[in-house]
């Protein structure tokens, strides 16, 4: 999918996030977050989500808890091997 988000924060190794539209605000719009938490043992919790809004969310509604929820678990995933080297 291409687009052309807008960005909202760009904070080094603690949030990355962005909103994107379909055609005009307010149609089906979704922001999206990367957020990095340090934990009490050194390690890094990543927190990935998207927050859809606009009139055309109903529609879409199952396949973003269908297909696009299996994205980010797809996504996560991967990105913890890379990070872990595994």
């Amino acid at each position: 999918m291409r687009f052309l988000p807008t960005l909202l924060a760009v904070s080094p190794k603690r949030e990355f996030r962005w909103k994107g539209k379909l055609v005009v605000p307010g149609l089906f719009d979704g922001e999206h977050y990367f957020k990095l938490e340090t934990t009490p043992n050194g390690g890094v919790l990543l927190h990935q989500g998207e927050t859809f809004t606009g009139l055309l969310v109903p529609l879409f509604r199952k396949s973003l808890d269908g297909a696009t929820r299996q994205g980010f678990v797809a996504m996560n995933e991967a990105l913890k091997r890379e990070a872990e080297g595994t």
